[in-house]
């Protein structure tokens, strides 16, 4: 029972991780790509729908992204999910395909982005002690119900301690590999 909490913490705390690495992907360094895209919703006859399911991407240089949509129709609510999100770019179109020219970083908006990366690296972390809370809790919860002694439950806090900061050093260390790239010119 308590290798089971402890993997399923593992499990989500690795989930954590994975979701902060794919939170900073949505963060433009130098280049622009398509994966900037990726928290964007369009509204598609009525339905918030992902923009990577109404549009194809190509990054023809490194600082514009071409969208094409499959449904002509449906141009102008791509155009306007482009131009409301907070990529910070406004999209042209021809009637056929979307051109987001990203402006060159400027150290400012470089700042900007760190401070950005740094809130989603916080929120990261609390999603892993989240998931260590939660763990810790039902750890006790065995030991209250008498079904786990209390080194076992001592033992197994001690291991999920290891699997926090193993997590949150991952964090930290996307966030500086993150910082890295932001700063690079």
């Amino acid at each position: 029972m308590i290798n089971d909490i402890l993997n399923e913490a593992d499990g989500k705390m690795d989930k954590s991780v994975a979701a902060t690495r794919e939170e900073f992907a949505t963060i433009r360094a130098g280049r622009a790509h398509p994966s900037m895209f990726s928290k964007i919703m369009v509204d598609y006859y009525g339905t918030p729908t992902p923009i990577q399911q109404l549009a194809s991407f190509t990054a023809p240089e490194a600082r514009i992204i071409l969208v094409q949509p499959f449904d002509v129709g449906a141009i102008a609510n791509v155009e306007k999910a482009i131009r409301e999100s907070d990529l910070g770019v406004n999209p042209s179109s021809d009637g056929k395909m979307l051109r987001c020219v990203f402006p060159e970083l400027t150290e400012e908006r470089r700042k900007e982005f760190i401070k950005l990366a740094k809130e989603k690296a916080e929120g990261g972390k609390v999603a892993v002690r989240q998931v260590r809370q939660k763990a810790k809790q039902n750890l006790e919860r065995l030991e209250k119900d008498g079904e786990a002694g209390k080194d076992d439950v001592v033992g197994a806090e001690k291991r999920l301690d290891g699997f926090t900061k193993k997590h949150t050093d991952a964090i930290d260390e996307l966030l500086k590999n993150k910082e890295a790239e932001l700063l690079e010119v």
